[in-house]
């Protein structure tokens, strides 16, 4: 009876480490160099993007026997800070996953010659969702920095939309440096990370970089 029991206790153990080895397991890190990109005949002609990479970490060779799971329906919120932690806007900014369709409505002509737009309900919605398989990553969007502008705007599908295309007065951060904390949310878990963000500089240094020990304390207390 009480071999029975024990195999019991470790057949339940074996199946929980089994699951916890299993979840998806998120990093944030910084896209360097940050994405610059020239347009023509669009709301700006250069914009320099900064943008997080979000890896779901394959599990360890000595288990790659095993699959880690995937990381679905990825969603999240970026908030911007002041370098003493306290919050710049007094709110969260959904992010915007870099490969998703832009929200611009459909071009259509009709049969008479004329044009119509067609608006996708699912691209209008500001929160973007994806999924991230094992061994993959996905890039989001935090902030861009466009011509000879000395701000900077909180970048997600809002930017759309707003009055003055693609620069966001609910999101523009002024000269300075600022803190970024990232929250990604998937599959009953949170992954966090904090960086600084220098926007102090000429447009070609504009970029995010690691927050010290300090910083993250500050924005995660």
């Amino acid at each position: 009876m009480l071999q029975l029991v024990c195999g019991a206790i470790i057949a339940v153990l074996t199946s929980i480490c089994v699951e916890y080895l299993r979840r998806p397991n998120l990093k944030l890190s910084i896209e360097n160099p940050p994405c610059e990109t020239k347009y023509e005949n669009r709301p700006a002609k250069n914009m320099r993007v900064v943008r997080l990479h979000l890896f779901n970490q394959p599990l360890p060779n000595w288990i790659r026997w095993m699959l880690r799971g995937p990381a679905l329906q990825c969603r999240g919120t970026v908030t911007f800070h002041h370098l003493d932690g306290q919050n710049v806007f007094g709110r969260t900014m959904a992010i915007r996953w870099s490969g998703s369709p832009e929200p611009v409505p459909l071009q259509a002509i009709t049969a008479d010659g004329g044009r119509l737009q067609i608006f996708d309900p699912l691209r209008l919605t500001t929160e973007s969702r994806i999924d991230v398989y094992p061994g993959e990553r996905e890039l989001l969007d935090v902030a861009v920095r466009l011509d000879e502008d000395e701000d900077c705007y909180g970048w997600n599908n809002e930017t759309y939309f707003c009055a003055t295309p693609w620069r966001n007065a609910n999101w523009k951060l002024s000269r300075g440096r600022y803190l970024v904390k990232v929250t990604i949310s998937s599959s009953g878990q949170k992954c966090v990370g904090v960086f600084r963000l220098l926007n102090d500089v000429a447009r070609s240094d504009f970029r995010l970089e690691p927050a010290t020990r300090e910083d993250k304390s500050l924005v995660r207390a």
